[in-house]
């Protein structure tokens, strides 16, 4: 019976854990009925794995505090850790762009709109605190619209803005240096289809 109970008991644990790793890497607001889908449980097992998750991160001292409101949960940073968070937020606005925010810019001008998630495939990493900093230097804007042939429809998307085009000197984005070459090139990644080598 013990050992019934222990199977159990790790499967919920994983089943948490899934949940924080599809949260962290979303970083918007998340439906439980999304998350029931992706994970393959159902909508009690992750209202569960988020009461667990909730009480983890409360009862231990972790930067990350988690949000449920209705039929979306999300996760966010401990309100007290504020000061620090502004600190970094501060530090990067004031600095150059970095090459990781100049990557995450190209992939907006070229392919925009676009969703978060899309640019963190191509990416391979988390990209929310870039896209942040591109948002509060006015380059990228974020709105709610539908997304034309993307996995996530009518979800948060990115573009670039009119700031980001004076900026460059160019009075749209097909005024992108090659900018056909590198929409496909991009387009492919995310499709999954085989990048070409293209002169």
């Amino acid at each position: 019976m013990n050992d019934i109970n222990n199977i159990s008991l790790g499967e919920n644990n994983k089943l948490t854990a899934k949940i924080e790793a599809l949260l962290f890497v979303h970083g918007e607001a998340l439906k439980i009925k999304k998350i029931a889908e992706l994970l393959d449980a159902t909508e009690q097992e992750v209202v569960d794995g988020l009461k667990s998750l909730g009480d983890a991160m409360k009862s231990s001292d972790r930067g990350l505090d988690l949000i449920v409101s209705g039929d979306k949960a999300m996760l966010i940073t401990k309100p007290e850790l504020g000061e620090v968070v502004q600190k970094l937020v501060k530090s990067e606005f004031d600095s150059e762009l970095t090459p990781a925010a100049l990557e995450t810019l190209s992939i907006v001008s070229y392919l925009g709109p676009i969703t978060r998630a899309e640019i963190d495939y191509i990416r391979g990493v988390n990209s929310s605190f870039i896209l942040r900093n591109l948002s509060i230097r006015g380059l990228v804007a974020k709105n709610q619209m539908k997304i034309e042939n993307s996995k996530l429809q009518n979800s948060v998307s990115y573009d670039i803005t009119f700031d980001f085009l004076r900026h460059m000197g160019v009075n749209s984005r097909e005024d992108l240096p090659d900018y056909l070459k590198y929409k496909e090139l991009l387009k492919g990644f995310v499709q999954g289809e085989p990048v070409q080598n293209q002169q």
